[in-house]
């Protein structure tokens, strides 16, 4: 990615810092009122024009403006960003809705911190239930059995031993199958295998060319050993009609795709279960998410703990265009509650 002069990240950063606030594309004029003397408009216009080349901004339809592209958004939260402080009285809220008087139990703390970061980012907050006994890989094996069915020996957490017996499509000789799991050993372990599972229903299901069909035959057999989703209760959804009130959502089919993935949870666990290792907020921006139902939004996540031990993600799922000063720090502080909430309860 090309490198910004100081110069062109002042502007970046006023153009962005504009376009959030009032959801209009940014004109060069605009930007000269606001440098004042410190720019011509000729140098602006030029910077603008880089910009533009670089794909960190871009002009919609024939607008005589410009808005952020999801690059430029990146090197805005990566490099630009000062992030707020959350304001007093909010964080006040956030501790009442989440600690209450002290004698909440885990689930309510968990339902409250959901419904309150909804309610104050005006978005749709996400969290994902703690998960009491996480399967990490160790090593597979796997061993040919009668017919078309393989028995999967799966190592997890310690040296807890689980065992599949798996029906495939054709038989494998077992020296293909040593093949398999010693692929699999070489890349896999450590992973946790719900979230493993579902990268690897993404990656299985779309034929690429740097795969080969062994491996390709590899990871279905891995996918098909790994557990099953979770079910309903391990992600709580709050505040999704509140993507209704965005203009950036406002497309009948986005939206429609966006409430689907909410009521159906599978592939926004798959997005937080990627985030439980972080440390700290992380953010995914548009495309960054690798589901194309979020190509028009951010999602912010921050791990929460159990006394002590990270337990599950917390964010919040709104338009690129948000207020990313504001939001980061929201979702940072409400994780820390929580985590507080849970070490007591």
């Amino acid at each position: 990615m090309a490198t910004l002069d100081k110069r062109a990240a002042w502007l970046l950063k006023l153009l962005i810092e504009r376009y959030i606030q009032d959801g209009q594309p940014v004109a060069s004029r605009q930007l000269s009122r606001a440098v004042g003397n410190s720019l011509s408009p000729a140098t602006i216009r030029n910077v603008m024009a880089d910009l533009d080349d670089m794909g960190f901004v871009c002009s919609p339809h024939t607008s005589a403006g410009r808005i952020p592209t999801h690059q430029g958004y990146r090197v805005f939260v990566d490099s630009l960003l000062e992030p707020e402080r959350m304001p007093g009285r909010v964080q006040q809220r956030v501790m009442r809705a989440i600690l209450g008087d002290g004698h909440a139990d885990a689930e309510n703390m968990l339902q409250a911190a959901t419904s309150v970061l909804s309610s104050v980012s005006t978005m749709a907050g996400v969290l994902t239930v703690p998960r009491r006994n996480r399967a990490i890989l160790r090593r597979i094996e796997f061993l040919p059995l009668s017919g078309s069915r393989v028995l999967a020996i799966l190592v997890v957490n310690q040296h807890e031993v689980q065992n599949r017996v798996l029906e495939t499509e054709r038989e494998y000789s077992a020296s293909e199958l040593e093949q398999f799991a010693n692929a699999i050993n070489a890349h896999y372990v450590g992973r946790d295998l719900l979230a493993l599972r579902e990268a690897l229903r993404q990656e299985v299901g779309v034929a690429k060319q740097d795969i080969d069909a062994s491996l390709k035959d590899a990871l279905g057999l891995l996918s098909s050993a790994a557990p099953s989703g979770q079910d309903e209760g391990d992600m709580m959804v709050a505040g999704g009609a509140n993507l209704f009130g965005y203009a950036d959502l406002a497309q009948i089919d986005r939206l429609h795709g966006l409430f689907e993935a909410l009521d159906r949870k599978r592939d926004l666990l798959a997005i937080f279960d990627r985030c439980l290792d972080g440390q700290g907020v992380q953010l995914f921006i548009g495309e960054e998410s690798g589901y194309r139902v979020l190509d028009e939004c951010s999602v912010v996540t921050a791990p929460y703990s159990v006394n002590g031990q990270t337990a599950g993600v917390i964010g919040v799922i709104g338009p690129t265009r948000m207020a990313y000063g504001r939001i980061i720090p929201l979702v940072r502080d409400t994780a820390k509650i929580l985590s507080q909430g849970l070490k007591v309860s």
